[in-house]
């Protein structure tokens, strides 16, 4: 159940791909396509290219692809429902449902967000005013937070009141609402009461900038009575802390534009690293890493930068991290912060010095290794191989066989030790056997399109100018059985954005791929070099045929074939002659002669 499939036609058809893809990527006009620098990979040359005309776009650098949809839910983090109702609103478009509950559950999202909304006004305009956060702003001042910084965050108090919250919302919404959204819990009493009290507060907005839940802070002095040092919104219906990041709302166009994203500990954090002009920031929400973060960063960016004790997390979340990088395609790295600084700290203290930690972070192996040497004594011969010992434990961890050699030979030359020995070592430490790592695929990078293929030419023809075409081409006379089957679907008339919604595998990925290439300019050309090829493969096989059966018909048959083939080496090929050719070829391939298989 969800949106009307009319309605989501209608969306698609009212949205104009290219204003809504500018708002992210910088494109120009270059022929009937419209180029710029893919927002999903870092790059120096634009490989991205959309067609306006059907509301498609791909990238010949990493392949994303798809329509307007696509791009909403790639960029901005959303499901396909959230993305078309963006894209509605966008429009002005009103949407149906194929439910009554479908079109419920969409308003009652909207109506926790607008509450939560309200609470974050309230408990941020009770900072900014109110005598009794008085503690609070000087808190917040101690921290090196600034005016401006707390407007920009909405960054808000808590009162110690039991129900201050309560009472200024319980005009507007029912205590339903207020417990479902996690602003308010039951007390022991049975009654209401507000579920954040005598707490700074970072409200936690959702990757579309809607909030989303909360996370507090006691002030240093109120004591253990006050509750736990942090204390988070509960899991609701908007806010699920293993998928949220803090700041995300902020930091995507950043992490677009920088390659990057740097993932910090805390709030404060992320607005540190704001100030200290690296805004591709976000947090946790006092939880550890998860792969569904993973999953939303990489939307924007390959490459993760951790700005915390990376190390602490010891075996297990190596494992993971692994896992992620290689699942995923993107690169872990490791700024290396000064003991006892946390990224807040040192973007007060010393921006231009966390800059520099961030760009020369390290990958997250290196780093674990420099860690486990740097405990070392590399004076005598027993510390360095007691160094090399802790090192091999680390890169042991690693699945890739090339990967863990690289870094066991940087070992060995520190440590000067023998990489034989420590290979043997290594094998011995290999406690389990399986296939290798291997690297994965290729990071995404630059990848300019190549010419397409006199097949793929007909494709683009059969694609965006099918009258150009004559009737009797038929798919039989595709070498590539994949084409064959692009060039049949195309024929049933099915619209291309259909298409590349239902196809998978390699069939979508060329059809996302053709979608932004420029038509042929001589369709005539291409069609008889299209015949030409055909023919040319169809009289090396029968060719061959012929020779080692000695069928005198075949013979005929071949020679025919040929004396029309050499009629269409001449510039001005008659079209008839392309077309008999096509006829003969059918008629073999009906006498189970088909050489194009």
């Amino acid at each position: 159940m969800g949106i009307l499939a009319e309605d989501v036609a209608r969306v698609r058809e009212a949205t104009d791909i290219v204003g809504l893809i500018s708002n992210t990527v910088a494109l120009r006009k270059s022929g009937r396509r419209w180029q710029g620098l893919c927002p999903f990979h870092s790059e120096k040359t634009p490989s991205f290219s959309v067609n306006a005309e059907e509301g498609l776009y791909y990238c010949f650098g990493c392949r994303a692809s798809g329509d307007a949809i696509t791009f909403v839910r790639q960029t901005e983090g959303l499901d396909f429902a959230a993305s078309v109702e963006m894209l509605a609103a966008r429009a002005g478009i009103s949407l149906r449902y194929d439910s009554k509950g479908e079109a419920a559950q969409s308003g009652r999202r909207k109506k926790l967000t607008e509450v939560v909304a309200a609470a974050t006004e309230w408990y941020h305009e009770r900072l900014l005013q109110h005598p009794d956060a008085g503690a609070a702003r000087s808190y917040l001042r101690s921290r090196g937070l600034t005016g401006d910084e707390v407007r920009s965050f909405k960054v808000g108090w808590a009162p110690s009141a039991w129900d201050a919250l309560l009472a200024a919302l319980r005009s507007r919404t029912s205590a339903e609402v207020l417990t479902e959204t996690g602003l308010a819990v039951v007390s022991s009493s049975g009654g209401l009461i507000d579920n954040f009290r005598n707490r700074v507060l970072f409200p936690v907005f959702d990757v579309r900038g809607d909030p989303v839940g909360f996370g507090g802070r006691i002030l240093p002095d109120a004591g253990e009575r006050s509750g736990p040092k942090y204390k988070n919104s509960p899991e609701s219906p908007l806010y699920a802390k293993s998928r949220l990041l803090y700041g995300l709302n902020w930091a995507k166009e950043a992490m677009v534009r920088a390659g990057e994203v740097i993932v910090c500990e805390g709030y404060t954090d992320v607005i540190g690293l704001h100030a200290a002009e690296l805004p591709q920031a976000v947090a946790t929400c006092g939880t550890s890493l998860t792969e569904d973060h993973v999953k939303t960063m990489r939307r924007f960016c390959d490459r993760i930068v951790l700005a915390f004790d990376a190390d602490a997390a010891g075996s297990a979340a190596a494992e993971r991290i692994y896992q992620w990088e290689r699942a995923h395609q993107l690169d872990v790295y490791v700024a290396d912060l000064p003991a006892g600084s946390d990224p807040d700290d040192l973007a007060r203290r010393d921006p231009e010095d966390l800059r520099e930690r961030v760009a020369e972070a390290r990958p997250f192996l290196a780093y674990r290794i420099d860690r486990a040497l740097g405990r070392g004594n590399m004076n005598t011969t027993e510390g360095r191989v007691r160094a090399a010992d802790a090192a091999l434990a680390v890169i042991d961890e690693h699945p890739s066989t090339i990967v863990r050699d690289q870094y066991l030979m940087e070992v060995a030359d520190h440590c000067r030790l023998p990489p034989d020995r420590l290979r043997e070592e290594v094998a011995r430490l290999r406690r389990h056997s399986g296939p290798d790592g291997g690297p994965g695929a290729p990071a995404a990078g630059t990848s300019l399109p190549s010419e397409p293929s006199i097949e793929e030419q007909m494709l683009l023809l059969r694609m965006h100018a099918p009258e150009q075409l004559p009737a009797w081409i038929d798919p039989g006379l595709f070498a590539s059985e994949l084409h064959g089957r692009i060039f049949g679907l195309l024929a049933d008339g099915t619209p291309l954005v259909q298409l590349t919604d239902v196809a998978e595998g390699e069939a979508a990925t060329v059809l996302a791929r053709l979608a932004v290439r420029e038509i042929p300019e001589h369709a005539e050309q291409v069609t008889g070099r299209f015949v030409f090829d055909a023919a040319s493969r169809w009289i090396t096989e029968v060719t061959r045929t012929a020779r080692t059966t000695g069928d005198a018909g075949l013979g005929r048959r071949l020679a025919e074939v040929q004396l029309a083939c050499a009629e269409m080496r001449t510039q001005n090929w008659p079209p008839e002659v392309a077309e008999r050719l096509v006829l003969l070829l059918a008629e073999e391939s009906s006498a189970g002669e088909d050489p194009q298989r």
